[in-house]
């Protein structure tokens, strides 16, 4: 299926093709807060429909996965980094998709904050 997101403003847009059906939420410092339910897709699933310098940036800790937001309405759209065995992967905020329904989804709980 395809799904279009976007953050708040629709500076930073998305879209995803993908069967969406579990998605995770992990309790790292980072997200936690963020509050993201995260949609794991290969990177080349997801296309990015506007500009790439029409989003900002943030790495932490490892640095190895960059964390790509709106920086007018601050949303988190999604996450770029790699699987255990060296893919290139998207991690898409479900909550910046349209038309989900985001209590049919299987919630798999990721204790990152342990990590």
């Amino acid at each position: 299926m395809n799904y279009q997101g976007s953050c708040h403003c629709g500076r930073v847009a998305i879209e995803v093709e993908g069967d969406l059906q579990q998605v995770m939420s992990c309790n790292c410092s980072m997200c936690q807060r963020k509050g993201a339910l995260h949609w794991f897709v290969p990177r080349s699933a997801l296309t990015l429909k506007t500009p790439e310098d029409a989003m900002s940036t943030y790495t932490f800790n490892k640095h190895v996965i960059k964390h790509h937001f709106c920086p007018a309405c601050g949303i988190h759209v999604y996450g770029e980094g790699t699987d255990p065995k060296g893919n290139a992967m998207a991690a898409v905020n479900a909550r910046a998709l349209e038309n989900v329904d985001l209590e049919a989804l299987q919630v798999q709980k990721y204790d990152g904050r342990s990590k």
